[in-house]
């Protein structure tokens, strides 16, 4: 975890970053007339942004804010300075670094200290040699008139669940069943406040949950459905938001194998969706928003072991639809469904589910973007897109129109859980379609949930995609 607070004065003996537009004063700050004047050669002739002065006894650091022309690029620009500066801080073997906004600019100051304190998160937890490799920054203090100690205890929560989901994606398959999934859950419920209540293999058969147990099937571990729930007295909705997420903690395509190398490889990664939701729930709570929230996470691996469902097979559905399952590395899509069909019974305000479903989200968009979809009306889609902005999180909302339904049509069951070879993101979209009655969304985080090659403050690995985009839009919502 990285601490981050807020500070009132900072010492002449501490490092610091500076925060600034191009014409701050920096003569408060511990600096000789000769570092003055190299700054602003620096800054104002050769238009660097970026400025590091050694003093011996610490590190003065000066980061000018470059402005885009969209508010939300700026900020991005600036998380991304924050992980430039980062590997500085950690090649000088820095512990405790100050920033000093010297802007005024709370949400520029706040986007920097965020991505600084992003890019300091480590998965050592199977390294020998944790103590030699794990960065030197503990603290991050943030000295502000504008910004308040409340909006610097938020920040560090967020980005303290972002850094759960990213272990929960990171943690390998050997030790996180879909029980230890629950378990963890659970975990955060007691230190964040909210309820769980965890369904195991014989409550989930009695409730008749045919994907979930379908996928399980081919598995020697038991299915789990984990329901988490934040309901605080002042609660402003009286209907809840339901949050669900994918939970396959490892797909191996089931008897539709996977090819390998590059596919199942990262399979571990496949309750991305899951643990963003684990991590939204634990960050609302946390900060005790005024919002009932309910998180459920259906989870299993997929294996093609044993009594393995089988392409041609006819599964019944938690709210008794067929489905012809014609591939079974079509999984998630299963699981979900029931997911969803569950969650009609909360009458909910508002359903978003969130998981890592399709190779073509990522051949459509890549990993620059979540591929979004749903019945929810503009004004919701609105907020969500602007979350996604807020925190470069962005959602490219692909089209939902009727005639994908036609890809999905099965000659002998409701449907089938696989369309056509093209448009598969928004074929898997019409599939869970069928189980809502409510206003939804879905959102495929194939692309940015886990990355083979770090991409600044995001970093190599789980990147907790979609937790701090659901903070953003329930907060403000």
């Amino acid at each position: 975890m990285t601490a981050i607070s807020k500070k009132i004065s900072l010492s002449n003996s501490e490092s610091v970053i500076l925060l600034t537009e191009k014409n701050s004063n920096f003569d408060n700050y511990g600096l000789s007339k000769t570092e003055l004047n190299f700054i602003k050669n620096e800054i104002n002739v050769k238009n660097k942004l970026r400025v590091c002065i050694n003093q011996f006894n610490r590190y003065v650091f000066i980061q000018v804010i470059d402005y885009k022309k969209e508010k939300t690029q700026t900020l991005e620009s600036l998380r991304n300075d924050a992980n430039k500066m980062h590997s500085l801080i950690v090649d000088y073997k820095i512990e405790n670094i100050f920033v000093v906004d010297l802007s005024g600019k709370t949400s520029e100051a706040l986007a920097f200290t965020e991505g600084l304190a992003l890019s300091n998160y480590q998965f050592l937890k199977y390294k020998k040699d944790k103590k030699e490799v794990c960065h030197s920054l503990k603290s991050i203090f943030i000295i502000s008139e504008n910004i308040t100690k409340k909006e610097v205890e938020e920040l560090n929560i967020v980005v303290n669940a972002t850094f759960i989901a990213r272990t929960l994606v990171n943690e390998p398959a050997n030790f996180l069943t879909a029980t230890e999934l629950s378990k963890e859950f659970q975990k955060l419920g007691k230190e964040a406040g909210f309820r769980v209540e965890v369904f195991n293999k014989a409550k989930i058969k009695a409730l008749k949950m045919g994907g979930l147990l379908a996928v399980n099937l081919g598995s020697i571990d038991p299915p789990t459905f984990t329901i988490m729930e934040y309901k605080p007295k002042n609660a402003k909705n009286k209907q809840p938001i339901i949050l669900i997420g994918k939970g396959v903690v490892y797909d191996t395509g089931g008897l539709s194998l996977k090819p390998t190398p590059n596919s199942m490889d990262l399979m571990k990664s496949d309750m991305a969706g899951a643990a963003a939701v684990g991590g939204a729930l634990y960050a609302i709570a946390k900060a005790k928003l005024p919002v009932h929230v309910i998180g459920l996470v259906p989870a299993t691996d997929n294996r093609p072991g044993g009594n393995a469902y089988a392409p041609g097979d006819v599964i019944t559905m938690y709210n008794g639809l067929t489905v012809e399952m014609v591939n079974a590395d079509a999984e998630g899509r299963m699981i979900l469904a029931d997911a969803l069909a569950y969650a009609q019974s909360y009458n909910p305000l508002l359903v978003i589910d969130l998981a890592t479903l399709t190779g073509s989200a990522i051949a459509a968009i890549g990993s620059a973007a979540i591929a979004a979809m749903g019945t929810a009306d503009e004004k919701t889609k609105n907020e969500l897109k602007q979350a996604g902005a807020n925190v470069f999180e962005r959602l490219a909302e692909m089209p939902f129109w009727d005639d994908y339904d036609e890809q999905i049509k099965s000659e002998i069951a409701d449907m089938k859980n696989l369309g056509g070879p093209y448009a598969g993101s928004i074929t898997a979209g019409k599939f869970l379609a069928r189980y809502v009655n409510y206003p939804w969304m879905h959102f495929d985080i194939a692309g940015p949930s886990f990355l083979t090659t770090k991409d600044s403050y995001r970093l190599k690995g789980g990147t907790g995609v979609g937790v701090r985009l659901l903070f953003d839009f329930i907060k403000t919502r």
